[in-house]
């Protein structure tokens, strides 16, 4: 080995500070991955089967015609109301209550 006052001396710990970084990027990108993995097979373990998503999709309100009519009816009268309010300068929100100025 030559031990003499050279620019080479300096090499040896570059090529080691290369080598420790690289190590860190594998190791630190290994991590992630399997981070995601885990996050993967823990969201299919939790979600729910094929019949059991069939099942809820079934049982929403939107599946049920009677209910689906009565929301459209209450939507309606609110939207109602709203235009109503709109077209008015009465402040709606003082006549419970407030004081007019």
């Amino acid at each position: 080995m030559n031990l003499e006052r050279t620019g080479s001396v300096a090499e040896p710990e570059i090529t080691l500070s290369v080598v420790m970084s690289s190590l860190r990027t594998m190791i630190n990108s290994g991590a992630v991955i399997a981070m995601l993995g885990l996050g993967y097979g823990m969201w299919c373990v939790i979600s729910p089967a094929e019949e059991r998503r069939k099942e809820l999709i079934k049982n929403l309100p939107e599946a049920n015609q009677l209910r689906m009519d009565e929301t459209r009816k209450r939507n309606a009268l609110v939207m109602q109301a709203l235009k109503e309010a709109s077209e008015t300068n009465e402040n709606i929100a003082r006549g419970f209550g407030g004081t007019a100025k």
